[in-house]
């Protein structure tokens, strides 16, 4: 089993179906028997960007469903383009695993808008302010803490303003190891690994007292990223009936790159 992936390929079964072994580098921080939300969306994502995949295209919003627990078990990936066209196309990606009754479900699903693009340079802007540098964060000590265990100590850390301040939480995380096996990652792929992070990273509740699990991730590109550090900004707003969303800006070292948010179930612990 690799300590330098989050999954290992198992080769393809038909066209468009792939299988893959799943490394203890992707455990939740809420149950060891689980995956963080993070690397099958970047999982899922590989598969929206492969799936027939054209030069003259990309993945402007990505949607994650996460359906139930991810197992850490063997998983599959299924992919297929939901609604062609020249212009813009739906691509959607499932990730299956066996159940505990043995029979084979779907557990998380992505579905992607791919749009043919056209040189903007001229007019492009970006609406949200720029992260500050990483020149100006610093590291904290994750070691021991609630969240410093399997995915999360995947990655490097260095934080502009720390969980649970005033105001969004924001840091530059990046991936160690590679999504799969013997593969580098794409642009959109590491966005992917660390994006589903920002409901921790915004939130204002401490993980020991309460649990706030996201049901979904949707983002908006509209910048494809570029180097190896993905800033995120994020705050999570909490209403009365057990009802979260978390919302923010996602970056590379040049500006923003596009748009998260995440609904999440609170529950005291």
């Amino acid at each position: 089993m690799s300590d330098q992936a989050y999954y290992v390929p198992l080769g393809s079964t038909e066209a468009g179906v792939e299988r893959f072994a799943t490394t203890a580098l992707t455990v939740s921080t809420w149950a060891d028997t689980m995956q963080h939300g993070a690397p099958p969306s970047a999982l899922l994502v590989r598969a929206l960007e492969r799936c027939q995949q054209r030069p003259d295209s990309r993945l402007t919003r990505v949607v994650i469903e996460i359906l139930g627990p991810v197992p850490l078990s063997e998983i599959e990936v299924r992919s297929w383009v939901e609604r062609p066209g020249k212009r813009v196309e739906l691509v959607v990606a499932e990730l299956w695993a066996a159940g505990p009754d043995g029979s084979e479900r779907a557990v998380a699903r992505g579905t992607g808008w791919r749009m043919q693009t056209a040189d903007t340079t001229p007019v492009q802007h970006a609406a949200d302010p720029a992260l500050a540098p990483l020149s100006q964060s610093h590291t904290i000590e994750m070691e021991g803490r609630f969240w410093g265990t399997g995915f999360v100590a995947s990655l490097d850390w260095q934080w502009l303003a720390e969980i649970g301040c005033e105001g969004p939480g924001q840091v530059w995380a990046r991936p160690n190891p590679a999504l799969v096996e013997g593969e580098p990652l794409t642009p959109i792929q590491r966005l992917f690994t660390v994006a589903d992070v920002a409901n921790g990273v915004g939130a204002k509740l401490h993980p020991s007292e309460w649990t706030y699990l996201n049901t979904d991730l949707t983002v908006h590109l509209f910048r494809v990223p570029e180097g190896e550090w993905v800033g995120v900004s994020a705050e999570t707003s909490y209403g009365p009936d057990g009802v979260g969303m978390c919302a923010g800006v996602l970056h590379d070292e040049s500006g923003p790159v596009g748009r998260i948010n995440q609904t999440v179930q609170v529950r005291p612990r």
